[in-house]
């Protein structure tokens, strides 16, 4: 068995989807393409034949190859999805993510209900309005986040907040943001995240929390997000 795939908690057949969506991605499976065949592929990664029939399953339902009885498997035409959501280091950043991108929004939840808040957090304002949506771009969902939203702050413009992406909303009334941070996690996706995120279960996640602080130190916005991990793309300056 590939180390690689030996070594990962993620079911192999998802690790290797993956890894057939990135050769697809970067251009090493053009388009009407045919696969090597079934036989080269285990040998190539050295796993069950089971295992590459249930890879090939994956990005069959994703539209990205077709299976043809006695001919093999080709590549369509439908693009990987692009990794152009980046995880940024600043807020200003932070703002400017979604520009030039519609992004759609299906709410499903909302009501009065407080974060669980830690003391590196900060301290909780008195009320609370919440939301969680699932986010999509071109019919693709990519992202369940949940919002905390102080209700003061909601309360001035609660149909564009129900309506809108919040971060840009909040730049964009001035809300005062005196410190803000976030904290990404790698995980898996459950059930539930599996079925609202369109993937399987196990596929790779990236778990963000931020946390806005005001002026005086209240937690005025705390979001714990979900993403796709297609979709995700991380790029830090190092320090020297």
């Amino acid at each position: 068995m590939h180390a690689a795939l030996f070594r990962s908690h993620v079911p192999r057949y998802l690790q290797l989807a993956d890894l057939f969506r990135q050769r697809i991605a970067k251009g090493q499976w053009v388009s009407g393409e045919r696969l090597p065949s079934l036989f080269e592929l285990v040998r190539e990664f050295d796993v069950a034949r089971v295992t590459v029939r249930q890879a090939i399953d994956v990005l069959r339902r994703e539209g990205l190859l077709d299976p043809v009885q006695g001919r093999g498997t080709f590549v369509t035409g439908k693009q990987a999805p692009d990794r152009w959501l980046h995880v940024s280091a600043t807020l200003t950043d932070l703002g400017q993510i979604y520009r030039g991108t519609t992004p759609e929004l299906l709410n499903i939840a909302e009501g009065d209900t407080s974060p669980r808040v830690t003391e590196k957090d900060g301290p909780l304002a008195k009320e609370y309005f919440f939301m969680r949506r699932v986010h999509s771009q071109d019919g693709v969902p990519y992202a369940v986040i949940g919002i905390y939203l102080d209700k003061a702050v909601f309360r001035r413009s609660p149909r564009k907040f129900r309506a809108q992406l919040v971060i840009p909303l909040l730049i964009e009334m001035h809300v005062p943001i005196a410190k803000a941070r976030q904290t990404l996690t790698i995980s898996t996706a459950d059930i539930e995240m599996s079925g609202l995120l369109s993937i399987a279960v196990n596929s790779p996640v990236a778990e963000v929390r931020r946390v806005f602080n005001g002026a005086d130190g209240t937690v005025i916005y705390l979001a714990e997000v979900t993403y796709r991990g297609d979709f995700i793309r991380m790029e830090m300056d190092l320090r020297p």
